[in-house]
């Protein structure tokens, strides 16, 4: 490791490295590699396959107390071309201050910080105030199916004590008209992934159809795109925009939020943009096997995301909107969770604030999911909580699943730090 490179740094560009992309090899190389970094501290790792490479790693970090804070992460990435890239999204190259490599924002850099912290306390011989269990999970860029959720239900005595967890999409830093603010997540939207297919008469390309079921989906399709779901203001989401209205010194008119949206800062407005309504949209389409066949059958799958508390009203209007035609089936089906904004809550902040005594700590709903789900099913229920301190001009929010993703070096050190003050070491 160079002079100029942290630790958690290093670690980031190794994990970079490893192709963990899904579907693609498995995460078994990446949870080698992390289970080794723990077991050279001290940490005994689990090593738990639901599929053979789809590999999890659990470990135990005993403290002052037994009751456990969870941290949780996934080793997987989603794809991506390297002909979109500037720089390889496998190479983990450490260039301009940052971290390069799919993974880096979601959510590796995460894990990296995570483990540099471990690390960090063996070294001092610091006990953390509480048991930490720590979760390097397969398979979240997916359903969870071969990570948390074969984890949480197959293996739940590794995960005694935990009464609360942290992981991604939180703690980062939003500048707005100067200020810093610091979403972290008490809420996410619910999932629910469907497989629609409308039915009709197979015939002759060249007749008249009888009952055209590329036609009906299309119709389908086109009035779940063009629907204005309305404004639904979650307590949580309300808490959110009044968070905003205070770091910014200015009040925010709840009732008319399509305006504010225009008026307020653009990293501001993206905070909330997306969880003042649900939505649904089509995402791929299946139909036929010849120009001049029409077949019988035609399908899409649709991504619906849901505030908490609506499912029921959102599946009436999904099924409003396909008509009678059109059936539907689920692919995944998750609850949105939610942890109250109190508690571990009021501790993150206060973390960040040690480390940034500027920080304005606002809870925040992510608009979309996270292993958190699996984990709230067992009752644990977790903070979207991966600080980091960005620069003004670095467009984080574009960087999910998006190309070019990095991490600043500064950020991942800044994160160490606040997790280490969260800790107790």
């Amino acid at each position: 490791m160079s002079d100029s490179t942290t630790e958690a740094a290093e670690i980031c560009s190794r994990l970079l490295r490893i192709d963990s992309t899904n579907p693609g090899p498995g995460e078994r190389t990446a949870a080698e590699y992390v289970a080794g970094l723990l077991a050279e501290a001290g940490v005994e790792p689990v090593m738990v396959e639901s599929a053979p490479r789809r590999t999890s790693v659990i470990a135990r970090v005993p403290g002052d107390s037994p009751d456990a804070l969870l941290i949780h992460g996934h080793l997987d990435v989603v794809p991506a071309d390297p002909a979109e890239w500037k720089l390889h999204p496998l190479s983990g190259e450490i260039a301009d201050g940052c971290v390069h490599g799919r993974g880096a924002v979601d959510m590796k850099g995460s894990l990296a910080m995570t483990l540099a912290l471990v690390r960090d306390l063996a070294r001092r011989g610091v006990r953390p105030r509480r048991d930490l269990v720590l979760a390097f999970l397969a398979d979240e860029e997916s359903t969870g199916e071969y990570g948390s959720r074969y984890a949480a239900e197959r293996h739940r005595d590794l995960f005694d004590g935990c009464t609360e967890a942290i992981s991604e999409s939180g703690g980062f830093t939003v500048t707005a008209d100067g200020a810093r603010i610091y979403p972290v997540a008490v809420a996410e939207r619910g999932t629910a992934w469907m497989r629609v297919t409308a039915r009709g008469v197979p015939g002759h390309g060249s007749k008249p159809p009888v009952d055209n079921p590329v036609a009906e989906l299309a119709r389908a399709l086109a009035r779940l795109a063009d629907h204005t779901w309305p404004v639904r203001l979650t307590p949580a989401v309300a808490a959110l925009i009044r968070g905003i209205g205070q770091a910014l010194g200015t009040s925010i008119d709840l009732g008319d939020l399509d305006a504010e949206l225009k008026r307020l800062p653009p990293t501001a407005a993206a905070l909330f943009k997306g969880v003042i309504r649900n939505s649904v949209n089509p995402t791929m389409v299946n139909a036929g096997y010849k120009v001049n066949v029409i077949p019988g059958t035609a399908e899409a799958t649709l991504d619906g995301r849901f505030l908490p508390g609506t499912h029921e009203d959102f599946l009436a209007t999904v099924d409003r909107l396909l008509g009678p035609k059109i059936t539907r089936e689920f692919v995944n089906f998750e609850e949105a969770p939610s942890a109250p904004a109190h508690g571990l809550f009021d501790d993150l902040c206060a973390a960040l604030r040690r480390e940034d005594p500027s920080a304005r700590p606002v809870p925040y709903v992510m608009t979309g999911g996270t292993d958190a789900k699996s984990f709230a099913r067992i009752g644990i229920p977790s903070y979207g909580f991966a600080p980091l301190l960005l620069p003004p001009d670095l467009d984080y929010f574009t960087m999910f699943h998006g190309i070019d993703e990095r991490v600043p070096v500064s950020g991942l050190d800044f994160g160490v730090r606040v997790l280490n003050h969260l800790v107790g070491g």
